[in-house]
């Protein structure tokens, strides 16, 4: 696979959004913006909410939803890479938001759940029916870590609800071609869970004693970060330490590592006709890249 970098010196991306025009549109963690890649490689400011934009969806209305993790990581310099740390004691929680990719315009769509503030709001997925499901990371600092969790929430605002409690470190999730699956990454412990459903939002008990139906793990020394779904069922996760994305085919024991030129792999989207160009977030070097991938990449249920 030829790797071709798309953008430089971006501040932590993340949250790839492959967009019909051909430009990608990105979040910068370190920054607190969203930026826009333009095909030709010139980046746009599209929205500048502040705190730590981590997730990025399109949402039933055109509209970009972020999951902002309200600046839950200092970002480090080391041998001029980005690496992101503790949560610094000034952070207050994040929040999910809704942006007007035309306009710039933030509006908070929630902050809490059931009188809870919202920790680390990290990524997102819409289903068929326009509501959502996103994680949670948690926090950490020098003397302990707090419990992530798995949320279902409507566009709309109106409602939500925290469907796992107690997750370790969750944090990419991503949706099975039939929309009957939602998968989600835990970072580390390395491991890829899935959920089945009874309906939108609606969890079936797993089996076993877990939360989840456990998929798989990195081989070695790996962090898993955010994730993608490819047409096939395949689930590819960006690998930290590793380097690259992690692939697994639910249900059989295939797996596939694509090593990349960056320790900090944190996320993979799809675009153009055939859904064969993968875009990849490099974020401890600040670069958005593209490659022809094996498979296509599942057409998600909103695009714009």
């Amino acid at each position: 696979m030829t790797l071709r970098e798309l953008a430089t010196g971006l501040r932590f991306p993340e949250g790839p959004v492959a967009m019909d025009d051909g430009s990608v549109v990105v979040v910068e963690m370190g920054a607190g913006r969203i930026t826009r890649v333009k095909p030709d490689g010139k980046t746009q400011t599209v929205a500048a909410p502040g705190g730590g934009p981590n997730g990025l969806a399109i949402g039933p209305d055109g509209s970009l939803y972020c999951c902002n993790n309200g600046g839950n990581f200092e970002i480090h310099e080391r041998d001029g890479l980005m690496i992101p740390g503790h949560t610094p004691p000034s952070h207050k929680g994040g929040r999910i938001e809704r942006i007007d990719p035309a306009s710039g315009k933030v509006e908070v769509l929630y902050t809490s759940c059931d009188g809870e503030n919202l920790q680390a709001p990290n990524d997102l997925v819409f289903d068929q029916q326009g509501g959502f499901w996103f994680t949670d990371h948690g926090s950490t600092n020098d003397k302990y870590r707090t419990h992530g969790a798995l949320y279902y929430a409507q566009a709309d605002g109106s409602k939500i609800t925290k469907v796992l409690r107690e997750l370790l470190s969750p944090n990419g999730v991503g949706m099975s071609p039939d929309y009957k699956t939602v998968h989600y990454a835990e970072t580390f412990p390395g491991r890829l869970w899935s959920l089945p459903l009874s309906a939108p939002g609606t969890a079936l008990p797993p089996s076993g004693f877990t939360p989840a139906n456990f998929e798989g793990a990195y081989p070695g020394l790996g962090y898993f970060d955010s994730l993608g779904v490819q047409e096939d069922g395949g689930v590819c996760v960006a690998t930290i330490l590793a380097g690259g994305i992690s692939t697994f085919w639910p249900d059989t024991k295939k797996f596939e590592h694509t090593p990349l030129p960056d320790l900090i792999v944190t996320n993979i989207c799809w675009g153009d006709k055939d859904m064969r160009t993968a875009f990849v977030t490099m974020s401890s070097t600040g670069k958005l890249a593209a490659m022809e991938w094996r498979s296509p990449g599942l057409r998600l249920a909103y695009n714009a």
